[in-house]
């Protein structure tokens, strides 16, 4: 049997599930996600003996900074794996809610009721911990998943993936709502993006070269977002003190995640008081800084910013910083070199939060905090299946209610069209 064929039979059975899904009881599915919580939890050890084994062909590979960072499952991750999972099963059940219902002038009740999207392809790199809350999410909002994670966490996810499905089973769902693709070569994922009949939707998670490729290849809608280059503003009514926590927290928290702050705005007015603390305490937690002229004269030890740096996304010890004349000139750079993914604001002026927050058009927008709060699980979702900077359909962090649509449900009492 070619891979095909052998594609298309997977795809078969995920649509069966999916279909079981949907007719289930959402209690059904809620005790599936609690039973999927517990089994991660005891089997803490069994998850961490396979990272271990990723983690140590990582290293052998000379496998660094950032990408190693998101491969490792710590304590606490899979402390908020199993959290995530019982945090989505607490959600209220998006599938069958009606919403907007009206009469029209003859009598016809016209409503929209939230139904799955079908079978989700989730296509990802390193985070093992995607495993879990894809499959959680999924799962809650009655969809049969594909989960292609990388060859680099391929231990750390078949662990996962096999007690989830156990879980799955014994709360009397079927195993086939969460699928995995026979290997990691990437041979296979073309394969995946080819089955239009049987995945709905693919949700990329990982650099850029892979969501660009997806996007390309795909003959499915893609929800997807390229990268992170997000800003924080500190504006001219900043509290500096407030100021220099949101700074280092968005830059120095975790910087390997799309969420972590890649440039640093600063009002003129404030950055000769601003800029020489905040400079000294990043660069005292290994952050190398590219400035602009004005920022280089108030911090000697910023490299030369070039016009690549406010484009980039480091996912690194590394931060690029411009001094701006006013709020007009950081949303304009911000239209100019954003991501459409996370801006935020420190600022005590009222009129200028509120024009921050109305006219930057990113998927998340925050006034005084940190931009690492553009989070599923942060921002009461449970969990999120990815960012989507493409406007349709979803914008920002997804979560449960993000993984269905809403079909027309129309009542009536026997009215006929003249």
């Amino acid at each position: 049997m070619d891979a095909s064929e052998q594609m298309a039979q997977l795809g078969r059975r995920a649509r069966a599930a999916a279909r079981a899904l949907a007719k289930a009881p959402g209690r059904m599915r809620t005790d599936a996600l609690l039973r999927m919580a517990d089994a991660l939890e005891a089997h803490r050890g069994r998850i961490a003996e396979a990272n271990a084994r990723d983690l140590a062909a990582a290293d052998e590979k000379g496998i660094k900074g950032a990408f190693r960072d998101r491969l490792k499952l710590t304590d606490s991750r899979l402390a908020g794996m199993v959290q995530g999972l019982r945090e989505v099963a607490a959600m209220p059940d998006p599938v069958g809610e009606l919403t907007g219902e009206r009469v029209r002038p003859n009598g016809l009740r016209v409503a929209q009721m939230r139904i799955p999207l079908g079978v989700v392809g989730i296509i990802y790199e390193a985070r093992p911990n995607v495993t879990a809350d894809a499959a959680g999410l999924c799962l809650k909002s009655g969809n049969a998943v594909f989960l292609r994670g990388g060859s680099e966490a391929k231990h750390s996810n078949a662990a996962i993936l096999e007690v989830l499905r156990e879980a799955v089973v014994a709360a009397g769902l079927p195993a086939d709502a969460l699928m995995s693709l026979p290997s990691t070569d990437r041979a296979w994922i073309m394969e995946m993006l080819q089955a239009e009949e049987h995945l709905d939707v693919v949700i990329p998670r990982g650099g850029e070269a892979l969501i660009r490729f997806v996007a390309e290849n795909a003959r499915m809608p893609v929800i997807k977002h390229y990268k992170g280059v997000c800003h924080v503003f500190v504006d001219r009514a900043a509290d500096l003190e407030k100021a220099l926590d949101i700074g280092f927290n968005a830059k120095v928290q975790r910087p390997g995640v799309c969420n972590a702050m890649e440039t640093l705005l600063v009002h003129a007015a404030v950055a000769e008081r601003f800029l020489p603390p905040m400079a000294d305490r990043l660069i005292g937690a290994g952050v190398e800084l590219r400035g602009c002229d004005r920022t280089r004269a108030l911090v000697p030890a910023a490299k030369a910013a070039t016009e690549d740096d406010w484009y980039e996304e480091y996912t690194d010890l590394i931060l690029a910083v411009r001094v701006v004349d006013d709020l007009d000139a950081a949303i304009a750079h911000i239209e100019t070199y954003g991501s459409d993914h996370t801006e935020s604001i420190v600022s005590e002026d009222y009129s200028a939060v509120q024009r921050f927050l109305e006219e930057v058009s990113s998927s998340v927008v925050i006034a005084n905090a940190s931009t690492r709060f553009a989070d599923g699980g942060q921002m009461g979702l449970g969990a999120e299946i990815g960012i989507s900077t493409t406007r349709l359909h979803a914008y920002g962090p997804m979560g449960v209610v993000d993984l269905t649509t809403r079909k027309y449900v129309i009542r009536g009492a026997g009215q006929i069209r003249t």
